[in-house]
């Protein structure tokens, strides 16, 4: 059975082709013996194992492998088995995917990392906690790393063949002038701004096959399987998550009327907040908190996780705001903290920075130290920024 594996890899390797290096290949302490990949299913997990193996390892020499435990093979032996048949044959570093899919994966992993002390595994699971976060053990011997979807640096380098490199935030406040001087004369980002809002978040827009319909059996797939299967919910409950999914797109990024949405889905008060940290955890929407508040209080906004699902959904309010909006939060929410203000359009990042996402037209009262984050311009001055350039943060 060993070789029918050997044999899968050894042709995925081969025909597989990255156009885009993911940043997170050269973040990851390759070292460790258990190293796991979370990420939102379409992000590109798959390929990033693949991508590890293609750059690392000669197939022929069979010391890395691939597998998928969407195998029903490993329904019935499991992972130990055949990890140990792995390192009997001379396997040094076995890339599990998708290995959320083994009831007892946690279990089988921690055994892997005592019972065969040569081996790394490096796995990919889902962004979803389990319902029964007990994996105390896995969690302290594992290193995670999350990936995400594509940045819109990464986008204008596959479009552009170019390889600029990501800034911080605060090197983007302080130097965003100078930052785009080294941008502009190789590359139009604006240009291809529109379409990264669009469909250049997940990398399956390079595939040949409609972008929209696929994002779409993504979305259902991240609720049906990922958020049910983690969370444990029943079947029956489906449809309310998928409706306030949707009616959350449809409010355009407000604070939900949790009273209103529990009345619409047919529930509780509580179980709507529920429901809403599992569709974040499972990265379809970002709450987004006042200064000082966190879970379980009510978000002062809960938009969709990026730009690419509302044009999905299709939203009635889609307006250009709310779309600009969405893309900032999503470039920042990773590492930094962010907040939002009353005033629309205003945001506070590390508790700090006061940032209004508007417009090149917009004209508004402010304080002296407020930053601009304009769209529709290429350029920015003083403490006026373009949108786009948030996107270089990762």
């Amino acid at each position: 059975m060993l070789e029918t594996f050997f044999r899968t890899h050894s042709y995925l390797v081969e025909h597989f082709n990255a156009p885009v290096r993911r940043g997170l290949m050269d973040t990851i302490d390759w070292s460790y013996r258990l190293i796991g990949i979370k990420g939102p299913r379409g992000v590109g997990r798959t390929s990033f194992l693949l991508q590890y193996a293609k750059e690392n390892f000669d197939p022929n020499l069979r010391q890395c492998l691939y597998i998928n435990l969407n195998n029903f093979y490993f329904q019935g032996r499991g992972l130990v088995d055949f990890a140990g048949e792995f390192v009997k044959a001379g396997g040094q570093v076995l890339l599990a995917d998708q290995v959320f899919k083994l009831t007892d994966w946690r279990e089988q992993l921690c055994e892997c990392y005592h019972k065969f002390p040569r081996l790394r595994i490096v796995y990919s699971t889902t962004s979803v906690e389990p319902a029964d976060p007990d994996a105390t053990e896995l969690s302290s011997i594992s290193r995670t790393y999350v990936l995400h979807g594509f940045s819109f640096r990464e986008f204008i380098n596959l479009q552009t063949d170019s390889n600029f490199q990501p800034f911080t935030f605060d090197t983007l406040l302080n130097n965003h002038q100078h930052i785009l001087k080294s941008i502009l004369p190789k590359a139009r980002p604006w240009q291809y701004f529109q379409d990264y809002l669009h469909h250049g978040y997940y990398p399956f827009f390079l595939e040949n096959r409609n972008f929209t319909e696929a994002l779409l059996k993504a979305m259902n797939m991240m609720i049906e399987v990922d958020l049910l299967f983690n969370k444990q919910v029943e079947l029956k409950y489906l449809s309310r998550i998928k409706r306030l999914l949707y009616l959350l797109a449809v409010d355009g990024g407000q604070a939900p009327n949790v009273s209103r949405l529990a009345e619409t889905i047919g529930t509780s008060r509580a179980t709507v907040m529920n429901y809403l940290k599992y569709l974040e955890e499972t990265r379809l929407i970002n709450m987004v908190y006042r200064e000082g508040d966190t879970f379980p209080k009510k978000p002062a906004a809960a938009m969709l996780h990026d730009t690419n699902l509302i044009y999905a959904v299709y939203s009635p309010q889609m307006s250009e705001q709310l779309i600009m909006e969405t893309f900032f939060v999503n470039t920042l929410w990773r590492h930094h903290t962010i907040t939002k203000q009353h005033r629309e359009g205003y945001y506070r990042v590390n508790h700090t920075t006061d940032i209004c996402v508007c417009d090149r037209l917009r004209r508004t009262k402010a304080a002296p130290d407020t930053v601009f984050a304009r769209y529709n311009v290429d350029v920015g001055r003083e403490n006026e920024i373009p949108l786009w350039l948030f996107g270089f943060l990762y």
